[in-house]
């Protein structure tokens, strides 16, 4: 069994910052690419970042420069940290991570920017 527990998802300004957490346990031996998924309301859950064992990141142009993620692998936690947020960023996030057997998902963290 899999457990990814999100945390730091919440209510933000315009322009403001949020820190996302996702830890990982259970049954993971071989746990490799770790990332973040944005589903807006009435929409498709779509990339934000992703990030490899040794740290090698992709993100979604529309987050290039505004969010970084990054990972302990001593812990199994992944986090996304957020600045510059926009309207559009407003979503569930879900958390994932790849093993061998498959992608198992959080149960997602509700980011609302508005003001």
């Amino acid at each position: 069994q899999v457990q990814l527990v999100e945390s730091g998802g919440g209510l933000v300004q315009p322009g403001g910052s949020l820190r996302l957490s996702c830890a990982a346990s259970g049954s993971i031996f071989g746990i490799s690419t770790m990332g973040w998924y944005r589903q807006a309301p009435g929409g498709r859950r779509d990339l934000v970042a992703e990030i490899t064992t040794i740290g090698r990141t992709n993100y979604a142009n529309s987050v290039k420069g505004r969010f970084t993620i990054s990972r302990d692998n001593a812990k199994n936690t992944v986090y996304l940290q957020m600045n510059d947020l926009k309207p559009e960023d407003t979503g569930v996030y879900y958390c994932n991570c790849d093993l061998l057997r498959g992608r198992y998902w959080g149960q997602g963290t509700q980011v609302t920017v508005s003001s």
